[in-house]
């Protein structure tokens, strides 16, 4: 069975540390610790005392000042590992943490995990093909020496690298390694460490080449793992989670996301809140308990760009000059129905195309199917999108007909703005229907929001605010004050639907009154 030495990057919070060490000892397993040495040395002192009696902890031989995006992160690591390989000869397998972390499995499921695989767990992109870095520099991290830190002495960070890039003082990346990027937060097989370790011991030169690299620790491990390992015995992902928001800050977890965290597909997570104490005790127990079964939905990250994007109206960009310049034509009239149920819209349009009322294009800016030949506009559906105007423009050239009508989704508000400042004649039909539990839940397994796993106790939470959202987008279209706007109601009777149906189409109201009576128009 796997035996795990944790690798502990710690510079705060004393007695956190040592329950952690304690915690993560207690099932048979080990840690190494290092402790920056920019930290207050009676807090190391302290450390050491609290848990020089178990022979399963082990400290850094050479304390570093580490600083963000040094190559003294990396050292840090580097002085723990090799501890730990030499203090624990039984550990399998080397599993990196901050203070910050904790488990939000059993250590009986995380050997499990490990045992199943003989892989390592690592996220490896590359360097410059990938987009694994969002914002600043990119190849200046590897090509420029870097002496000054960027976030304390940032004057001088960008003088020393001004002058490198007038001066011509771009230096060669080593010429056997593909650089890689990834999170720092590994968890390495035995073998790996050992060969990382010799490499290390051999490669000076490589050595040099990093140890001037800025923020070296999403590089450093990435790209030796994968110039010492064979690609089919790495697995690009960390086994902690954690997320980031928009600003590039990471999450923090508090006292309410105990079942999140333990639904999804991880052993450890980061940021966990100091001021967490109720998160903080339920997952300390949880470490040594036995016959946990721990159901995995992992909808964590999807979940919380739902949440956090709730409150954003608009787009970031705006529209093309040519989308705004363009036009669907004098004379033509574009009938926009709305639905968030897909399959209720649909089914008007069955019946519209069977009574030949009107040509249409079904969620043409959602679904793939049912468009012709355009010229290869309808291919993507980036194209559909940023080509709005054109691609509807042609689908009136395409039937031949000034009228058309489209499906459009509630959330879709943007688009309807713009196509209702067109100088065509615009209507919108909005189809409101009922939204059961059911089939509120049914929606965010679809749209990747919960999983077939997914806690009761996080469903719980999740459906008002899926609910409120619904509602929010509706309210929303009704306060852009489009002009022709009518609306079906799943509650109103058949006369009143009728009536909006036939002044939103300029049908007679028999017609209209002859599909809004329909008994399976509303069923899901």
């Amino acid at each position: 069975m796997s035996k795990i030495a944790f690798i502990l990057l710690t510079h705060k919070d004393p007695e956190g540390i040592i329950r952690q060490a304690e915690r993560l000892t207690a099932a048979g397993d080990y840690v190494s610790i290092h402790f920056d040495a920019r930290a207050n040395p009676a807090d190391h002192a302290r450390i050491q005392r609290a848990l020089a009696g178990n022979p399963s902890i082990v400290f850094a031989r050479k304390r570093h000042k580490c600083g963000w995006g040094e190559w003294s992160l990396v050292a840090a690591s580097l002085e723990a590992v090799r501890a730990a390989a030499e203090a624990f000869p039984e550990a399998t397998h080397f599993y990196m943490l901050s203070g910050d972390c904790m488990q939000i499995k059993t250590a009986e499921y995380a050997h499990a995990f490990l045992d199943a695989r003989e892989v390592d767990y690592i996220e490896s992109f590359d360097f410059f093909a990938s987009d694994w870095i969002k914002t600043g520099i990119k190849e200046e991290r590897l090509i420029y020496r870097h002496y000054f830190n960027e976030r304390v002495r940032k004057r001088l960070f960008y003088l020393s690298l001004d002058l490198q890039q007038r001066f011509g003082l771009k230096r060669e990346i080593p010429a056997d390694l593909q650089i890689m990027i990834g999170s720092q937060w590994w968890c390495l097989r035995r073998a790996t460490i050992e060969k990382l370790l010799a490499f290390c011991a051999e490669r000076r030169d490589v050595m040099r080449f990093f140890a001037t690299t800025w923020i070296p620790d999403e590089t450093f491990f990435q790209t030796l793992v994968r110039h010492l390992v064979p690609d089919r015995e790495i697995e690009t992902r960390s086994l902690t989670f954690l997320m980031f928001t928009d600003y590039g800050m990471p999450v923090t977890f508090y006292n309410d996301h105990y079942d999140l965290l333990l639904a999804q597909n991880y052993l450890f997570a980061r940021k966990i809140s100091p001021e967490a104490q109720e998160l903080k005790d339920r997952l300390g127990v949880l470490w040594c308990e036995t016959g946990v079964n721990f159901p995995i939905s992992n909808e964590g990250r999807r979940l919380f760009s739902f949440l956090t994007g709730r409150g954003r109206v608009g787009r970031r960009f705006a529209p093309r000059f040519w989308e705004t310049e363009s036009s669907l034509g004098h004379g033509r009239t574009l009938l926009m129905v709305v639905c968030k149920k897909w399959h209720v819209a649909k089914r008007l349009v069955e019946q519209l195309r069977a009574r030949g009322v009107v040509p249409a294009a079904e969620y043409l800016f959602h679904e793939m199917e049912g468009l012709p030949d355009l010229g290869g506009i309808e291919k993507t559906m980036e194209k559909r999108t940023r080509h709005r105007r054109a691609l509807v423009r042609m689908l009136f050239d395409w039937h031949q007909s000034e009228r058309l009508l489209i499906c459009l989704d509630p959330a879709d508000i943007e688009m309807m703005r713009d196509f209702s400042s067109d100088k065509a004649e615009t209507r919108v039909l909005e189809i409101e229907c009922d939204f059961s539990d059911d089939y509120l839940l049914g929606h965010a397994r679809r749209v990747g929001l919960a999983g077939e796993r997914t806690p009761p106790e996080v469903i719980d939470r999740m459906l008002p605010t899926i609910r409120y959202d619904l509602k929010f987008e509706s309210d929303r279209m009704r306060d852009a004050d489009f002009p022709g706007f009518h609306r079906l109601r799943e509650g109103a009777s058949p006369e009143e639907n009728a009536a909006a149906l036939a002044a939103f189409l300029g049908i007679a109201r028999e017609v209209a009154l002859e599909i809004v009576s329909l008994e399976y128009l509303f069923v899901d």
